[in-house]
């Protein structure tokens, strides 16, 4: 009877120290986006900029502008207004705006940009989590122009799942805030 308890607790040790099998999955998601080229938008605005050729550009009252990207299902939403004693305002309204996603937001990080001899002053918000909008961005030369943008996605916002496109969108945007300029 000794020996079966001893035969019965090492079959037990030698059993017990297997891997763990865990479900491999099926596949990797391979996400390929275009090489962008850019090109300079010259339209009569108090602005310009250089965008991707990979988007669509659609022109809007007031001198704002949607950038879309159709095959990313997003798009970014250029608002423009002119500084008229209400510059404080401005970028009271815009920090608004980013703080408005803090409920679904888990961080809001800030870059600042300042570009004294383009006169290009601004700062751009990365929100990750699912908020509505991950990232948000005001530019102004502090005495006449005023612009804010806003990256949106036309789905239920799932953070993990679009933040490749975040970062390829995110590209677009930095070139945009480098090559903006004030028409005068």
């Amino acid at each position: 009877m000794r020996n079966f308890y001893i035969l019965f607790l090492v079959g037990f040790l030698f059993s017990s120290c297997k891997e763990d099998v865990l479900p491999k999955p099926k596949g990797y998601l391979s996400l390929q986006y275009p090489t962008s080229n850019y090109k300079k938008v010259l339209v009569a605005k108090p602005y310009s900029f250089e965008v991707s050729s990979n988007v669509e550009l659609i022109e809007q009252p007031k001198y704002w502008r949607q950038i879309r990207y159709p095959k990313l299902k997003a798009t970014v939403n250029i608002t423009y207004r002119p500084i008229v004693n209400n510059l404080k305002e401005l970028l009271v309204e815009s920090e608004k705006l980013v703080y408005e996603h803090a409920v679904k937001a888990e961080e809001i990080t800030t870059k600042n940009f300042e570009n004294f001899e383009t006169r290009v002053f601004g700062s751009m918000q990365e929100i990750s989590g699912n908020a509505a909008s991950q990232i948000q961005f005001h530019l102004t030369d502090s005495t006449n122009n005023f612009i804010k943008g806003a990256l949106y996605f036309y789905a239920t916002p799932n953070y993990d799942s679009i933040l490749p496109a975040v970062a390829y969108i995110k590209k677009d945007i930095m070139r945009l805030i480098e090559t903006l300029e004030w028409q005068k």
